[in-house]
Protein backbone atom coordinates (compact mmCIF):
# COMPACT_ATOMS: atom_id res chain seq x y z
CA UNK A 1 0.00 0.00 0.00
CA UNK A 2 3.02 2.42 0.81
CA UNK A 3 5.10 1.71 -2.15
CA UNK A 4 1.69 2.67 -4.43
CA UNK A 5 0.93 5.79 -2.84
CA UNK A 6 5.14 6.94 -3.24
CA UNK A 7 4.86 5.80 -6.48
CA UNK A 8 1.64 7.96 -7.42
CA UNK A 9 2.69 10.76 -5.54
CA UNK A 10 5.83 10.70 -7.85
CA UNK A 11 4.04 10.51 -10.82
CA UNK A 12 2.35 13.64 -10.05
CA UNK A 13 5.34 15.54 -10.09
CA UNK A 14 7.09 16.79 -13.22
CA UNK A 15 10.47 14.60 -14.13
CA UNK A 16 13.23 14.39 -17.51
CA UNK A 17 9.85 12.78 -19.67
CA UNK A 18 8.52 16.62 -19.27
CA UNK A 19 11.36 18.59 -20.57
CA UNK A 20 9.64 19.28 -23.46
CA UNK A 21 6.23 20.39 -22.01
CA UNK A 22 8.35 22.12 -19.25
CA UNK A 23 10.08 24.55 -21.98
CA UNK A 24 6.35 25.48 -23.54
CA UNK A 25 5.13 26.39 -20.38
CA UNK A 26 8.16 28.32 -19.52
CA UNK A 27 8.00 30.26 -22.49
CA UNK A 28 4.14 30.79 -22.43
CA UNK A 29 4.97 32.26 -19.37
CA UNK A 30 7.63 34.55 -21.36
CA UNK A 31 5.58 35.80 -23.97
CA UNK A 32 2.87 36.91 -21.18
CA UNK A 33 5.20 38.54 -18.98
CA UNK A 34 6.45 40.39 -22.26
CA UNK A 35 2.30 41.32 -23.11
CA UNK A 36 1.98 42.57 -19.73
CA UNK A 37 4.70 44.77 -19.69
CA UNK A 38 4.33 46.01 -23.25
CA UNK A 39 0.71 46.89 -22.10
CA UNK A 40 1.67 48.50 -19.12
CA UNK A 41 4.11 51.04 -20.94
CA UNK A 42 1.40 51.84 -23.03
CA UNK A 43 -1.11 52.52 -20.31
CA UNK A 44 2.10 54.19 -17.83
CA UNK A 45 1.15 57.54 -19.18
CA UNK A 46 -2.42 57.62 -17.28
CA UNK A 47 -3.95 58.13 -20.76
CA UNK A 48 -5.90 56.55 -23.39
CA UNK A 49 -4.49 56.60 -27.02
CA UNK A 50 -6.45 56.98 -30.21
CA UNK A 51 -6.49 53.53 -31.44
CA UNK A 52 -7.25 51.94 -28.24
CA UNK A 53 -10.41 54.22 -27.89
CA UNK A 54 -11.06 53.06 -31.46
CA UNK A 55 -11.60 49.54 -30.02
CA UNK A 56 -13.11 50.55 -26.95
CA UNK A 57 -16.02 52.33 -28.88
CA UNK A 58 -16.18 49.15 -31.40
CA UNK A 59 -16.92 46.79 -28.18
CA UNK A 60 -18.98 49.16 -26.25
CA UNK A 61 -21.32 50.47 -29.04
CA UNK A 62 -22.29 46.64 -29.46
CA UNK A 63 -25.82 46.06 -28.88
CA UNK A 64 -27.95 46.31 -25.88
CA UNK A 65 -29.49 42.74 -25.91
CA UNK A 66 -26.21 41.45 -25.49
CA UNK A 67 -25.94 42.97 -21.99
CA UNK A 68 -27.78 40.19 -20.21
CA UNK A 69 -25.17 37.40 -21.14
CA UNK A 70 -22.14 39.65 -21.26
CA UNK A 71 -23.24 40.35 -17.18
CA UNK A 72 -23.10 36.36 -17.20
CA UNK A 73 -19.60 36.26 -19.09
CA UNK A 74 -18.22 39.18 -16.50
CA UNK A 75 -19.19 36.85 -13.31
CA UNK A 76 -15.58 34.16 -14.46
CA UNK A 77 -13.65 36.99 -13.16
CA UNK A 78 -14.79 37.06 -9.81
CA UNK A 79 -12.58 36.50 -6.58
CA UNK A 80 -14.32 32.82 -5.52
CA UNK A 81 -14.30 31.61 -8.91
CA UNK A 82 -10.89 29.91 -8.34
CA UNK A 83 -11.52 28.73 -4.40
CA UNK A 84 -14.94 26.99 -6.55
CA UNK A 85 -13.08 25.13 -9.27
CA UNK A 86 -10.51 24.32 -6.78
CA UNK A 87 -13.61 22.54 -4.65
CA UNK A 88 -14.15 20.23 -7.97
CA UNK A 89 -10.43 19.90 -8.97
CA UNK A 90 -10.24 18.16 -5.01
CA UNK A 91 -12.97 16.32 -5.83
CA UNK A 92 -11.64 14.70 -8.55
CA UNK A 93 -8.31 14.02 -6.62
CA UNK A 94 -6.12 16.64 -8.36
CA UNK A 95 -4.51 17.49 -5.30
CA UNK A 96 -1.46 20.34 -7.12
CA UNK A 97 -4.60 21.89 -8.89
CA UNK A 98 -6.54 22.07 -5.83
CA UNK A 99 -3.58 23.84 -4.33
CA UNK A 100 -2.83 25.78 -6.76
CA UNK A 101 -5.76 27.12 -7.28
CA UNK A 102 -6.61 28.28 -3.79
CA UNK A 103 -3.06 30.11 -3.63
CA UNK A 104 -3.59 31.58 -7.31
CA UNK A 105 -6.20 33.95 -5.48
CA UNK A 106 -3.51 35.72 -3.16
CA UNK A 107 -1.24 35.78 -5.70
CA UNK A 108 -3.78 37.55 -8.44
CA UNK A 109 -3.70 40.33 -5.24
CA UNK A 110 -0.32 40.96 -4.43
CA UNK A 111 0.44 41.36 -8.13
CA UNK A 112 -2.44 43.57 -8.81
CA UNK A 113 -2.76 46.03 -5.70
CA UNK A 114 0.87 45.54 -4.53
CA UNK A 115 2.78 45.58 -7.67
CA UNK A 116 0.73 46.62 -11.47
CA UNK A 117 -1.23 49.14 -9.78
CA UNK A 118 1.43 50.79 -7.73
CA UNK A 119 3.55 50.87 -11.58
CA UNK A 120 1.00 52.05 -13.46
CA UNK A 121 -2.10 54.44 -12.87
CA UNK A 122 -4.66 54.29 -15.62
CA UNK A 123 -8.41 55.56 -14.59
CA UNK A 124 -10.97 53.47 -15.93
CA UNK A 125 -12.76 54.74 -19.53
CA UNK A 126 -15.34 56.60 -17.20
CA UNK A 127 -12.74 59.54 -16.39
CA UNK A 128 -9.76 58.41 -18.91
CA UNK A 129 -12.21 58.66 -22.95
CA UNK A 130 -15.62 60.25 -21.37
CA UNK A 131 -14.26 62.78 -18.89
CA UNK A 132 -11.34 64.61 -20.94
CA UNK A 133 -11.10 68.08 -19.08
CA UNK A 134 -12.64 66.72 -15.69
CA UNK A 135 -16.79 67.19 -16.84
CA UNK A 136 -18.14 63.31 -17.54
CA UNK A 137 -20.08 63.57 -20.69
CA UNK A 138 -22.80 60.62 -20.61
CA UNK A 139 -22.95 60.37 -24.56
CA UNK A 140 -19.45 59.78 -24.76
CA UNK A 141 -19.96 55.93 -23.91
CA UNK A 142 -21.96 52.94 -22.43
CA UNK A 143 -21.34 52.11 -19.12
CA UNK A 144 -24.33 49.90 -18.41
CA UNK A 145 -25.12 48.43 -14.97
CA UNK A 146 -23.44 49.38 -11.90
CA UNK A 147 -19.50 49.74 -13.60
CA UNK A 148 -17.68 52.65 -11.81
CA UNK A 149 -16.54 55.30 -13.47
CA UNK A 150 -13.67 55.99 -11.39
CA UNK A 151 -10.77 54.53 -9.65
CA UNK A 152 -7.75 53.00 -11.30
CA UNK A 153 -8.42 50.01 -14.01
CA UNK A 154 -4.81 48.89 -15.49
CA UNK A 155 -5.09 46.02 -15.12
CA UNK A 156 -8.65 44.08 -15.03
CA UNK A 157 -8.44 41.92 -11.86
CA UNK A 158 -11.46 40.26 -13.61
CA UNK A 159 -9.08 38.93 -16.57
CA UNK A 160 -6.11 38.15 -14.07
CA UNK A 161 -8.50 35.52 -12.90
CA UNK A 162 -10.41 34.22 -15.94
CA UNK A 163 -7.37 33.65 -17.96
CA UNK A 164 -5.11 32.53 -14.81
CA UNK A 165 -7.45 29.86 -14.75
CA UNK A 166 -8.39 29.24 -18.33
CA UNK A 167 -3.89 28.46 -18.17
CA UNK A 168 -4.29 26.03 -15.28
CA UNK A 169 -7.35 24.08 -16.31
CA UNK A 170 -5.00 23.58 -20.05
CA UNK A 171 -3.08 21.20 -17.99
CA UNK A 172 -5.67 18.86 -17.07
CA UNK A 173 -8.55 19.51 -19.30
CA UNK A 174 -8.95 16.50 -22.35
CA UNK A 175 -7.65 18.19 -25.39
CA UNK A 176 -11.42 18.48 -26.63
CA UNK A 177 -12.11 20.45 -23.64
CA UNK A 178 -9.24 22.72 -23.43
CA UNK A 179 -10.70 25.58 -25.16
CA UNK A 180 -13.70 26.03 -23.71
CA UNK A 181 -12.05 28.46 -20.56
CA UNK A 182 -10.46 29.91 -22.87
CA UNK A 183 -12.94 31.03 -25.10
CA UNK A 184 -14.79 31.95 -21.37
CA UNK A 185 -11.82 33.75 -20.99
CA UNK A 186 -11.81 36.49 -23.68
CA UNK A 187 -15.36 36.66 -23.38
CA UNK A 188 -14.98 37.75 -20.08
CA UNK A 189 -12.37 40.27 -20.84
CA UNK A 190 -14.89 41.37 -23.78
CA UNK A 191 -17.69 41.97 -21.45
CA UNK A 192 -15.95 43.84 -19.18
CA UNK A 193 -14.92 46.01 -22.14
CA UNK A 194 -18.76 46.35 -23.11
CA UNK A 195 -19.86 47.13 -19.89
CA UNK A 196 -18.00 50.00 -19.85
CA UNK A 197 -15.36 49.04 -16.71
CA UNK A 198 -12.05 48.64 -18.44
CA UNK A 199 -10.38 49.72 -21.17
CA UNK A 200 -9.10 47.26 -23.85
CA UNK A 201 -4.87 47.00 -22.56
CA UNK A 202 -6.63 46.77 -19.17
CA UNK A 203 -8.09 43.07 -20.18
CA UNK A 204 -5.02 42.09 -22.41
CA UNK A 205 -2.35 42.89 -20.03
CA UNK A 206 -4.71 41.49 -17.06
CA UNK A 207 -5.24 38.34 -19.39
CA UNK A 208 -0.94 38.09 -19.66
CA UNK A 209 -0.90 38.80 -15.74
CA UNK A 210 -3.36 35.95 -15.19
CA UNK A 211 -1.64 33.35 -17.80
CA UNK A 212 2.11 34.25 -16.11
CA UNK A 213 1.00 33.63 -12.77
CA UNK A 214 -0.83 30.26 -14.12
CA UNK A 215 1.89 29.35 -15.47
CA UNK A 216 4.33 29.94 -12.39
CA UNK A 217 1.78 28.02 -10.49
CA UNK A 218 1.75 24.94 -12.78
CA UNK A 219 5.08 24.83 -12.65
CA UNK A 220 5.80 25.13 -9.46
CA UNK A 221 3.36 22.85 -7.93
CA UNK A 222 4.11 20.39 -10.61
CA UNK A 223 0.46 20.24 -12.30
CA UNK A 224 -0.11 17.61 -14.90
CA UNK A 225 -2.84 15.13 -16.73
CA UNK A 226 -3.95 12.18 -15.83
CA UNK A 227 -2.53 10.83 -18.75
CA UNK A 228 0.80 12.43 -18.18
CA UNK A 229 1.10 11.00 -14.83
CA UNK A 230 -0.25 7.57 -16.34
CA UNK A 231 2.45 7.42 -18.77
CA UNK A 232 5.66 8.92 -16.16
CA UNK A 233 4.18 5.86 -14.10
CA UNK A 234 4.05 3.41 -16.67
CA UNK A 235 7.54 4.68 -17.63
CA UNK A 236 9.20 4.03 -14.25
CA UNK A 237 7.40 0.88 -13.87
CA UNK A 238 9.51 -0.05 -17.28
CA UNK A 239 12.40 0.98 -16.16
Amino acid sequence: MTGSMDESTESDSWDTHDAGSLTQWAAVGGIAVLIAVACGVVASDGTVPGWEQSIFHAINDLPDWLENPMWVFQLAGLLFVPIIIAVGAAWFKHWRLAAALVLFVPAKLIVEKLVVKQMVERERPGTTICSPDGQFDPTCGNFRGDVPLEGLSFVSGHAIIAWGVAAMLWVVLPARWRWVPVVIAVLNAVARVYLGAHNPLDVVGGGAVGVALGVLLVLAFGVRSVAGRQASGHSRQLA
